[in-house]
């Protein structure tokens, strides 16, 4: 590997400005990728160096280069839940339809985690599927509901997703409603949410 590129890398993933500019300049790929096929710009997506990330972005990083794990720089802003890196990656372009290896698209592990900030700002800044079907059968909503702990956090993503119109009685591969999954988990706040207002 050319040193630049593995100059770049090692910048990238500890979230050396200087060092990404410097290597940048010098004339690194901006697109170079490590033994695990990620790139400059999805180690400092995975690290939350925003600035690093900036500086690489405005050097033509692609968002949604994947990694061997199909993890790309935008995907996973939806597992950080970083809005800050949200923004940064926008204006690339992003592809919003572009799957994990669960067949998910960025919504959907932000929606388990419970990034309340994040999904807020996806679903106000992008027009990403909210309905969006993993290969598990389990969308967004399922998601917060099934591997959600039935929190604050949780019920605020589903009033968001609701909000945003996700399908309230979407099931799952087996026929189980978003509803029925709360109501089994015992999580009385989200089955109040989830029960069809008319």
């Amino acid at each position: 590997m050319n040193p630049l590129d593995h100059d770049l890398l090692t910048a990238a993933r500890a979230g050396d400005i200087e060092g990404v500019r410097t290597a940048i300049e010098g004339g690194a790929r901006v697109d170079v990728r490590d033994e695990e096929l990620r790139t400059p710009l999805l180690l400092a997506v995975i690290g939350d160096h925003v600035e690093a990330a900036r500086l690489l972005v405005a050097a033509g990083a692609d968002p949604d280069a994947q990694d061997r794990r199909e993890d790309s720089p935008w995907l996973v802003t939806g597992v950080t839940g970083s809005v800050a890196m949200l923004h940064v990656l926008l204006p690339a372009g992003p592809d919003l339809t572009l799957r994990n290896r669960f067949g998910g698209v960025c919504l959907i592990p932000a929606s388990e985690r419970g990034h309340v900030a994040y999904v807020r700002e996806v679903l106000r800044a992008t027009d990403i599927d909210v309905d969006h079907v993993n290969r598990l059968g389990w969308t967004a909503l399922l998601e917060a509901v099934i591997l959600g702990e039935g929190g604050l956090a949780h019920q605020q993503v589903v009033e968001l997703l609701l909000a945003a119109g996700a399908t309230r009685d979407l099931p799952d591969a087996d026929g189980v409603t978003p509803l029925a999954h709360a109501e089994r988990r015992g999580f009385a706040e989200l089955a109040a949410l989830l029960r069809d207002p008319a």
